[in-house]
């Protein structure tokens, strides 16, 4: 890591103790550390979930609260798919979209910690094409219409920017800007592309913004996960297995369901809510040779309880360290708040009082709204297109995993389920 880094990780990591020490308890936002929980207030979370299912909003869902390394909450709702009615179970298969991006990152910087690859490198160090990417700055003309121009990029986009989604690498399936028209009408998805012919396809493309000037949700984490398979030798399912799904026990963790024994186990949305909006349609039954390391992965309640458990812990689980003590700060240290550099716009969505470290939200403050919304100062948190949704608060040894496939719910029900949660603490 740079001086510059450092010394961006430095005035962050003061800021976050500053507002730490200044905060107050407000309601359900950073309540004091060794907080239990009330176990007949948490029966209002099940009762939410299954007034959910009842109404026809979701077809089902599966919410583990575990603290002190032990379940305190642990209920099925409703089916895995309305049409064979099939029950929820721990082995159901959910689709995670950018619930992915967490489990990369970590394998990203696992890899760092061997000496693979750094945080300053280049993208072109791995991807050459990228030396010639050009940033695209809209301009009005005097008709009123929109264009943009192509300028160089002041400095090289770099590993660091890919995982903090500050590289200017963004989507094309939100937004009106004409970078994201251009990725939509690049036709990037076309076809049984793998994940080197994928990122020479967004090479060819502007960057929405300047490396580092603004969070920019994107295929950043897509390219990060080309340059560990550029690093590793081995595709990117292979070195995650590798590095950490096989030695985690994250057996049901892959990028497609590949035995026909475990297809019906996997989690359906209601049929009239099954279009994901991601910019392009896929099943998990249908392998493609992409795995996207930002959106492509699949899970179970079993799997993703080892991984938050993993990093509430600070990196390790069943004795075996994955991340050292510096990766682990790295990534759980806010690196786009005051004095960064970098802007935020609508589309920011770690959302209010939510900074973000290294492929995970961080709470950084109480934010603008009054009541404060729920959770922890240092929380961690990420969640996808599908619903899925996890949240790890160290202050109180806990975390939470919601699973759900709800495209159009999920921005209701998430935060609901967080209250009501958070409700049920009491010290």
């Amino acid at each position: 890591m740079s001086s510059h880094h450092v010394l961006r990780s430095l005035a962050c990591t003061i800021l976050f103790a500053i507002v730490g020490w200044s905060a107050h308890a407000e309601g359900t936002f950073d309540i004091p550390a060794g907080a239990h929980f009330n176990k007949q207030k948490l029966e209002r979370v099940g009762d939410y979930l299954r007034d959910q299912v009842a109404q026809g909003k979701i077809p089902g869902a599966i919410l583990l609260i575990q603290q002190h390394g032990v379940p305190v909450y642990h209920e099925f709702f409703g089916v895995r798919d309305v049409v064979t009615g099939a029950p929820m179970t721990d082995d159901t298969i959910f689709r995670l979209f950018s619930m992915t991006k967490p489990i990369t990152s970590v394998v990203a910087m696992m890899l760092i910690d061997d000496g693979k690859l750094s945080l300053d490198d280049p993208v072109a160090k791995y991807i050459p094409s990228f030396a010639k990417v050009q940033v695209g700055v809209e301009r009005k003309n005097e008709d009123g219409t929109k264009a943009f121009d192509l300028v160089p990029p002041n400095r090289p986009p770099t590993v660091f920017d890919l995982m903090t989604q500050t590289s200017g690498i963004t989507y094309g399936f939100y937004g009106d800007s004409l970078v994201r028209k251009a990725y939509a009408a690049a036709n990037i998805y076309a076809g049984d592309f793998d994940n080197a012919e994928f990122a020479e396809r967004i090479a060819k493309l502007p960057l929405a913004n300047q490396p580092g000037a603004l969070w920019q949700y994107g295929h950043s984490t897509d390219i990060l996960g080309r340059i560990m398979e550029i690093v590793s030798g081995k595709s990117l399912l292979g070195v995650e297995r590798e590095k950490l799904l096989d030695p985690l026990g994250m057996n049901d963790t892959a990028f497609y369901v590949t035995d026909p024994a475990k297809r019906t186990l996997i989690a359906k949305a209601m049929p009239s809510d099954s279009d994901f909006r991601v910019g392009f349609e896929s099943d998990a039954d249908k392998p493609m040779k992409w795995e996207s390391g930002g959106g492509g992965m699949v899970s179970t309640m079993h799997d993703m309880a080892r991984f938050a458990q993993m990093v509430l812990d600070g990196g390790k689980f069943g004795g075996k360290q994955y991340l050292s003590p510096k990766a682990y700060e790295q990534m759980t240290t806010d690196h786009v708040g005051p004095g960064s550099g970098v802007e935020r716009d609508y589309y920011y969505f770690p959302g209010d009082g939510f900074g973000f470290g290294l492929g995970f939200g961080v709470r950084t403050d109480a934010g603008h709204a009054k009541p404060p919304p729920p959770g922890s100062l240092g929380e961690l948190k990420w969640d996808g297109a599908s619903g899925c949704y996890f949240v790890v608060d160290r202050k109180q040894d806990m975390f939470f995993v919601l699973l759900e496939q709800t495209p159009s719910e999920r921005q209701r029900i998430q935060p609901a389920v967080k209250k009501l949660i958070y409700e049920a603490l009491e010290n």
